[in-house]
């Protein structure tokens, strides 16, 4: 995955946003901070890991990878809010073997680094949020790849009144 080639895609689409919307001024981390705990709840939603009342099976691998870009378009668009871009990220592995664990994780990280909006704090997030990835069974081509088409959504919708 190139996170390089993320974070410049994930800057021209928030300084789009921010220019139609007239938001240059504004500080949005923690707008954007709570749009990722909602996109992360519906991933969670999708893949229906914790819904043990139900039959149902979870959605497509498709609709559970989109949905996984849509938390990535928000982790990119914080560290570029708290000036990360150009750092060195170290990914670590998790340690959760299941999805529920996982997830509760990624929760527990956002929560560190809107506490304390550090590196360290926003590697670990970052981390954990591509330990799911990884147990969701994408691979960074398959990650990469559906963040470029979604970017291109997002353009449309913003062309679109969205």
């Amino acid at each position: 995955m190139n996170i390089t080639r993320l974070y410049t895609m994930q800057r021209e689409l928030d300084a789009h946003i921010q220019s139609n919307h007239q938001l240059q001024q504004d500080n949005l981390i923690d707008k954007k901070i709570l749009a990722l705990l909602v996109e992360i709840g519906e991933l969670a939603n999708e893949t229906r890991c914790f819904k043990f009342w139900s039959l149902k099976p979870p959605a497509t691998k498709e609709k559970i990878l989109e949905e996984f870009v849509d938390g990535v378009h928000f982790i990119l668009s914080v560290g570029i809010e708290c000036g990360f871009e150009g750092s060195k990220l170290q990914f670590e592995n998790c340690h959760s073997e299941n999805l529920t664990d996982q997830f509760l994780s990624v929760y527990e990280s956002v929560n560190k680094f809107k506490t304390s909006q550090s590196f360290k704090n926003y590697e670990n997030l970052f981390s954990e949020y591509v330990s799911l990835a990884k147990l969701l069974g994408f691979n960074s081509y398959e990650i990469e790849e559906a963040y470029i088409q979604k970017n291109e959504v997002n353009y449309e919708r913003q062309q679109n009144g969205y």
